[in-house]
């Protein structure tokens, strides 16, 4: 029975620190994006580097200049 006294005050106050770092947690921002992260890893991590230097808007202009330089 003494027991009690001391694991109930225990669970209490660790049930509070799990809210606090839940609520912490939501307002950084660490569940904003719940989607990405379970894909990212179907894809390679080569195929995912070429996606991004193809998405740069300064390799678009440069492949369409040197298209323009072949065609003169």
């Amino acid at each position: 029975m003494n027991v009690l006294f001391f694991a109930i005050p225990i669970a209490l106050f660790l049930s509070l620190v799990a809210v606090f770092a839940f609520v912490y947690l939501v307002r950084s921002g660490q569940f904003d994006d719940l989607e990405t992260p379970p894909r990212r890893i179907l894809f390679d991590d080569i195929e995912v580097s070429r996606l991004k230097e193809s998405s740069k808007p300064d390799s678009a202009e440069s492949e369409s200049q040197e298209g323009m330089e072949d065609e003169n």
